[in-house]
Formats: C-alpha cells, structure tokens, sequence
C-alpha cells in the first residue's frame, strides 16, 4: 500500500492532504498509462446517492483528459452521456422493483445477461492498463457482476456506498426490532432472524443473494480494493468476513449548499433533506415536531410523502429540489435533523448542510456524530428513543441566539474537514486507480476460462 495512504485505528484512510503527495509518489509517468477507466453503476440517470457520484467520477476523468467508459444496467440516458464524449454501454435491464416478481427474484440473485454482457465486453475491448470503478450492482446487475469482473479483478475497485456487500439486507439494522444489528451477517443467528423491512421471505432471499455475493467478491480476495465512505464502515464489513487490508476509506465528496453562512440564529425552521422512507426517521421527526409544536420544512421524496403532506400546515413538504433552489430555501433554516434510524455511513446532507452554517441534529449512530458533536456543529441524540429526539429539537429551538450563532459558525468554519472537495476526491479515487496498476501490472489474468462459462455472443 502507498506510504501516502495514511492509517488509522480503524482502518486505512485516503485523506486529503496526502492525496498531492499519493499522486506524485505514484509518478506522472503512471500517469499515462492509464488506458480507460470503466465506471460501471446500475443506473445512467441518478436517482440516488451511489450514481450521482458514478457520473460525477465519469464526468470530471473524461473532463481530466481519460478515456472514460460508462457501463450500466439500465437502458440508457437518452444520449446525454455520449453527447460528453464518454462512451456509454447500455446493457438494457430493469430495475428489479419494476420487473416481475419472478424474473426479479431470478435476475437478483444472479443476472446472466448482465454477467455475459460484461463478460463479452470485457473481451473485446481490455487492456492490462484499463482500470475497473464498481458503484452499485445491488437494483439491476446482481452480484454475477463480480463474477464477470473476475479475469481483471486485480484492477478493479468497489464502491461501498452502502452496507450491501456485508449485510444481506444492506444496514445492518433490524427493522423489526429497531435497532442497529450486532450479528454476524449469514451466520445461523442472521439467517433466522427477519429483520428485513417487508418480511421473512424477501429476507431469506436476500441471504440468499448475499451467500452469492459473498462467494463472487468476499471470497475472491483478488478483489483487493473496496472503498468505504467513512473509517467506522470498516468493522462491520471485517465482521462480514472482509479482510481488513481490502479496504481503504475515502470520504465522498460535497459542497456546501451555500457559500455564504446561513444565519441560522435568525431563523425559526428545522429541515430535512432526503428520501422520505420509513428507514430515514422522517416519521419521527414529524411526529416529533407535531408534538413540540415546531416547524419542519422537508424537501425530498418517496413513498411517505403523501402521508407526511397531509399531518398540518406546520410541516411544509417542498418534494425534491435542485441545488440551487435547495440553496435559496435553507436561508430560512434554524438547523437539519438527520433521523436515520440505522447507522448511516456517511450522511451527506449532514456535512453539506453543516457546511452552509447550519448545525445538525443526529442520532449517536451516525458515524459523523462523534466528529461533529466535537466540533461544536452539532447535537446528539439515542437512537430509537422519541424523548431524545424531542429533547435535542427542543434544545436547539430555546438555544440563545449568540450560542447558536456560534455554532453556525464552527459549522461554517470546521464542516469542510469532514469531506473532500470533488476535485480531492477524484484525485484520491485516481490515486488509487494508479496504484493499483502499479501493484498488478505484470499480473494480467488468463481470459478463455470465463469466456468458456458464458459464452460468446454473435
């Protein structure tokens, strides 16, 4: 591993001051040998975390002068990508919540198609100096993906953007009991308990695909770089099995909605950005709120929008917004609540929001909770206990204005160490990708035992 990679307790993280040095310690020479970097994401178009940042990766390499090649499950973006210069493979699959429940109970578990696609393309147009990103797999590609990207393991890196690749049902949490799981995933424990948020059957097929993810990728220890989000990930996926010289942390990238700080002591309303599902805690928060008599702004959407729309005129439901229009509304902002009932990873809305001066309300879980509570951003509160929650929106309402200004401004101030900027994350992401043709390059692995498996298409 690269001296500039720098350790921590918890694992190996990619920070961004070591990021200038990584890149010169690798050589610029290394540099040019890099033949194509190949993003490849369920999806072309985000609609969530993982692909917006698979498309800002893709976008700011081909930007960077690389040859960028953008593979996803689904069928396409319409030409937006193409139109960039960045070549797009589209493989034409549905999204497993779309696709009949048989085929999606299939294609889960294990999508040939996909796998052969990969597994043709892969054929055709490798080269000892292409490099491999991995996003998200888990809507549309299926866990076959890794057994695909087998023959160039070596050179690929996965994305753990979520818990997926550790936990059958993606949080380790239990969403029968409400609280954050402490069982081995896939242990007898784990297969016996239902913790999954539908029911027992949708969790026993998730076990069954998360035996067949960890046979392609936890078992194939070729796969020898996946990226956390945060250094806390590291022990629930060493708890999974994964060794711990597989994973590296390099935080996401943000920005801050405002540039400017929100003078968030003025102001009376508390936010909360994101999906608005049951798993997020906004149901908590409004009810919360309700019961405090405070007002909530929400901007976001999902299934509970109907229902949070229809509590009271103190909670004003805005749907999703764009970042520019995010930006204007949060001038009106007091602070964000960030509910998640399970360990959220990383919680970008948490440090965007936090960055523009706002300080944060979240659950001890949060693996940004310790940081920001220390930083003065923030107030904590214990998951799964409504009292808690009602007392930490309490003590930010009644806060005097000059305390609350202060911690607007340790916000302002202090936030932008809890992430990279996106060009620090695009580097530290290359960084990688170099060193990893420097470890392997004489390492070029065998192709006709796959090609054999799957076939080849006319």
């Amino acid at each position: 591993m690269n001296s500039a990679i720098q350790e921590d307790p918890s694992r190996i993280r990619i920070a961004a001051p070591a990021i200038k040095s990584m890149l010169l310690s690798v050589g610029r020479a290394a540099d040019s040998a890099i033949d194509r970097i190949v993003i490849i994401d369920d999806y072309s178009v985000a609609s969530g975390g993982a692909t917006a940042l698979a498309l800002l990766v893709a976008r700011q390499l081909h930007s960077a002068g690389y040859r960028v090649t953008y593979i996803c499950g689904d069928r396409g973006d319409n030409g937006i990508l193409a139109s960039e210069g960045i070549d797009l493979v589209a493989l034409g699959g549905a999204d497993l919540l779309s696709a009949a429940p048989l085929s999606a109970a299939v294609d889960g578990l294990h999508n040939r198609s996909t796998a052969m696609a990969i597994t043709r393309w892969i054929a055709a147009h490798d080269t000892p100096s292409t490099v491999y990103h991995v996003h998200g797999w888990s809507k549309i590609l299926s866990p076959s993906l890794f057994d695909a990207l087998d023959p160039v393991a070596e050179r690929t890196i996965v994305h753990a953007h979520d818990f997926f690749a550790a936990c059958p049902n993606g949080a380790f949490y239990d969403y029968r009991r409400l609280e954050t799981c402490a069982r081995r995933p896939l242990s007898a424990d784990c297969l016996a308990t239902s913790c999954d948020k539908r029911n027992f059957v949708h969790k026993t097929w998730r076990s069954a695909r998360g035996a067949n993810l960890f046979l392609q990728l936890r078992r194939r220890h070729r796969f020898r770089r996946i990226v956390l989000l945060h250094e806390k990930m590291a022990a629930y996926f060493m708890r999974a099995g994964y060794a711990p010289e597989r994973l590296i942390t390099i935080r996401n990238p943000a920005k801050a909605f405002s540039e400017t700080r929100v003078a968030a002591e003025n102001n009376r309303d508390l936010f909360f950005i994101g999906r608005l599902d049951p798993e997020k805690g906004i149901l908590e928060a409004v009810a919360a709120a309700t019961k405090l008599g405070l007002r909530l702004t929400v901007i976001g959407d999902g299934p509970l929008k109907a229902k949070i729309e229809s509590v009271g005129a103190h909670v004003q439901v805005l749907g999703w917004l764009p970042a520019q229009k995010i930006s204007a509304t949060i001038s009106r902002a007091r602070g964000l609540i960030m509910p998640s009932r399970y360990p959220e990873p990383f919680g970008l809305v948490a440090v965007e929001a936090a960055a523009s001066g706002l300080p944060v309300l979240l659950p001890e879980s949060a693996f940004l909770a310790e940081e920001m509570r220390s930083l003065g951003m923030a107030i904590t509160f214990e998951p799964g206990k409504p009292e808690a929650m009602e007392r930490a929106m309490m003590a930010l309402d009644r806060l005097p204005a000059h305390e609350l200004r202060s911690m607007s401004e340790a916000a302002h101030e202090r936030a932008h160490g809890l992430f990279l900027r996106p060009e620090e994350w695009r580097d530290a992401l290359l960084a990688s990708y170099l060193d990893l043709l420097r470890s392997h390059a004489d390492d070029i692995p065998a192709m006709p035992s796959r090609l054999s498996r799957y076939g080849r298409w006319s």
